[in-house]
């Protein structure tokens, strides 16, 4: 098995565990009509993350999970690749694939450093995945790398602001639970279940894109619908109505490093 990170480790186990409460997810999004993304199920039509014709396309999942992402893509015509650090929930991913008739290939493996050659792919995308459990600052520029130029990264996760606000235990705060500069790594401990996430200052983002040799086309900040009620992974609708629950980024590959 690839050599992982410790936090990379720490991460695989906990989606081990959680890995039969996912395939019912997974199934309802690979039948779905239309792609939605984020804890709210935001349309694709509303949040564009995904070319509506992707035909000829190369393209990699990166934290690929149960691959509904994986097979969004393949429906609209690319080839596509799906990377995960989980094998058990790379068991459901190959499940559900075959059960749709879709041909991905899938490696078993983290976003940090991929088994393909440089600018092998028009298209990388991670919903949740690596845009969270792994370190931005190696994963981006592992992105940068794989793609071709003029190549796109789409990727969302939490929001800066929400992890500011989310607390060691209980729903998303009014108030803020941690320093906003300097956020990184944030290492959950729930009775047993450690996990490990990232994220940046909003600042620092851009700091890296810049760095690492990225345009950004597109930034979205994610809130609830107005409809939505309720609490979603700790995340009350009320909270999520007021500030935004993701962030989402669309970037292009433009200078060389």
């Amino acid at each position: 098995m690839t050599d992982f990170p410790e936090y990379a480790e720490i991460n695989r186990a906990h989606w081990n565990r959680h890995a039969d409460w996912w395939v019912a997810p997974g199934r309802r999004n690979w039948s779905a009509a239309e792609p939605s993304w984020g804890v709210w199920g935001i349309s694709n039509s509303e949040l564009p993350l995904l070319p509506d014709d992707m035909t000829g396309m190369d393209a990699i999942e990166l934290g690929c999970g149960t691959a509904y992402v994986s097979g969004w893509m393949k429906s609209r015509g690319a080839r596509v690749v799906g990377i995960d650090p989980s094998d058990r929930q790379l068991e459901t991913a190959r499940t559900l694939s075959t059960e749709h008739g879709a041909q991905i290939e899938f490696v078993h493996g983290v976003a940090e450093s991929v088994p393909w050659a440089d600018a092998s792919f028009d298209f990388a995308i991670s919903e949740y995945g690596a845009a969270i459990w792994a370190d931005p600052r190696v994963w981006i520029p592992e992105a940068w790398r794989l793609l071709k130029p003029g190549g796109h990264l789409v990727f969302l996760g939490n929001s800066s602001w929400a992890m500011v606000c989310a607390p060691d235990e209980g729903h998303t705060s009014m108030t803020m639970q941690r320093d906003y500069f300097g956020m990184h790594k944030v290492a959950w401990s729930d009775e047993g279940d450690p996990s490990v996430e990232f994220n940046l200052p909003i600042s620092e983002w851009f700091a890296l894109f810049k760095q690492t040799g990225f345009v950004v086309e597109d930034f979205y900040e994610v809130r609830a619908p107005d409809s939505a009620t309720g609490v979603q992974f700790e995340t009350p609708a009320e909270w999520a109505k007021r500030y935004p629950t993701e962030q989402a980024w669309r970037l292009r590959k433009s200078t060389p490093r």
